[in-house]
């Protein structure tokens, strides 16, 4: 072992302490990457950090949540003025697949391309998921809690970094329509209206349109199953709309029948039976379903 003498022993410790203090002075650099939502209060200014978008108005921010596996993007559309002091409602778009994957057109798109941001004054919001998301938490998979991703990551980051109310509402359509109902029914003091266009709202059984291994068993299923959460939740639901449902094209009579349980129970809904149109965000349904929903007089 090398004995190092009383004066070079000196001038070893005071190199060393000057090296600890400059890279106190010095931190490093953060990453582009957004990290888990704390504690503290939202930000005041409408502003996050973004990736660059390329002058798209859709803001895209790159995150990761321990809820899921794997990266995920939070996208925002924010209104073109906005006052300091602002405080606005929200609109989680609840995406249909997987990642940034596009096959049935995209929400985000649909509300920039008619304008619904300025139209109602409001945040719109759709995070990515890396499996196909089905909004439901997977019994033992601690990496496959979508319900989670969506209420304990996404919700505070927004708060945290965009001028958003309480004021929450949930748009979707096909699976992200029973999405919308069940993270309603489930959570409804978390959020005040949700619209579903299109939407499997009878389905019974785990493992139908990619189901199965996001719920994991039936047992799970069944605790998220719209029929069941309607059933147990009826009394909750009677004061005022909260529910909206509208048009088809797969599945009118899956509509017709959660209707006529509506009725049945005496939840009062905003519902319309048609027009058919394509099984995609970009078949002309969103506006109408964006209006009922963001109208809470009706």
């Amino acid at each position: 072992m090398i004995q190092l003498l009383p004066v070079t022993e000196t001038i070893f410790r005071m190199v060393a302490r000057s090296v600890f203090m400059i890279a106190a002075t010095f931190p490093v650099a953060a990453t582009a990457t957004e990290n888990e939502p704390t504690d503290r209060e939202p930000v005041a200014h409408p502003v996050a950090k973004q990736v660059a978008t390329d002058g798209d108005p859709i803001r895209v921010h790159d995150v990761r949540s321990r809820f899921v596996r794997g990266p995920c993007q939070i996208r925002v559309l924010v209104p073109d003025n906005i006052s300091s002091g602002d405080r606005l409602p929200v609109v989680f778009v609840l995406p249909v697949e997987a990642g940034r994957e596009s096959r049935y057109g995209d929400g985000m798109t649909e509300i920039l391309r008619a304008d619904l941001h300025n139209h109602h004054r409001a945040v719109f919001v759709s995070p990515t998921f890396p499996r196909l998301p089905w909004y439901a938490d997977h019994p033992t998979d601690p990496k496959l809690r979508q319900e989670s991703h969506l209420l304990k990551f996404v919700v505070p980051w927004v708060g945290q970094h965009y001028p958003v109310s309480d004021a929450r509402y949930l748009l979707g359509f096909s699976k992200s329509g029973w999405g919308a109902w069940t993270l309603l029914l489930r959570h409804s003091d978390t959020f005040r209206r949700a619209a579903a266009w299109d939407a499997p709202m009878m389905m019974d059984r785990v493992g139908r349109y990619g189901s199965g291994p996001i719920f994991g068993n039936q047992e799970q299923f069944d605790a998220y199953r719209v029929t069941t959460l309607l059933r147990s939740n009826a009394e909750e639901f009677t004061a005022r709309p909260r529910l909206i449902l509208t048009g088809f094209d797969n599945f009118r009579e899956h509509h017709q029948r959660v209707h006529s349980l509506l009725d049945e129970l005496g939840i009062p809904h905003q519902y319309r039976d048609g027009p058919q149109r394509d099984h995609r965000w970009d078949s002309g349904w969103i506006v109408e379903a964006a209006e009922l929903l963001m109208n809470d007089n009706r």
